[in-house]
């Protein structure tokens, strides 16, 4: 015998339901992270506080993840992606050279991500995307070329 049922919600519940769970999850990755040292629950929170639209938040987050891990190219993305997302265009594109210094060189990834929106059409962006094409591995510029 099968005990489940399904309840259907209109889009609109949908989205308060969304909305509370991400509010609940950065509250509780919050108190995790005010309590102790974890990286992963300060880069998920990071996450959450950005989907969540709470972007000085997120920034507060991906600057103290930047302290601990100095060196990791991923968190200097998003560090990026978080300054871009407050129209900090100089500090965003400080951070994602050095992210890509560090050895971030997913350009799909930079050119379709929605939180540089704000640096696509600074001659800047374009400039590191010559960079980054211009030094992808061979194998790579041989895959574009097919």
């Amino acid at each position: 015998m099968n005990d489940t049922f399904e309840i259907k919600f209109d889009a609109a519940s949908r989205r308060r339901l969304d909305q509370a769970g991400r509010e609940f999850l950065a509250t509780t990755l919050n108190f995790e992270t005010s309590r102790r040292e974890n990286t992963s629950a300060l880069i998920e929170l990071a996450h959450v506080l950005t989907s969540l639209g709470r972007h000085d938040e997120s920034l507060r987050a991906d600057e103290k993840l930047a302290r601990l891990q100095p060196d990791d190219p991923i968190i200097r993305y998003n560090l990026a992606c978080s300054l871009a997302l407050l129209d900090r265009r100089d500090e965003a594109f400080s951070e994602l050279d050095k992210a890509i210094e560090l050895g971030y060189h997913d350009v799909k990834s930079i050119c379709r991500d929605k939180d540089l929106k704000t640096l696509r059409e600074d001659p800047r962006f374009a400039e590191i995307i010559r960079r980054l094409r211009e030094h992808a591995p061979q194998e790579s510029r041989e895959s574009k070329e097919e």
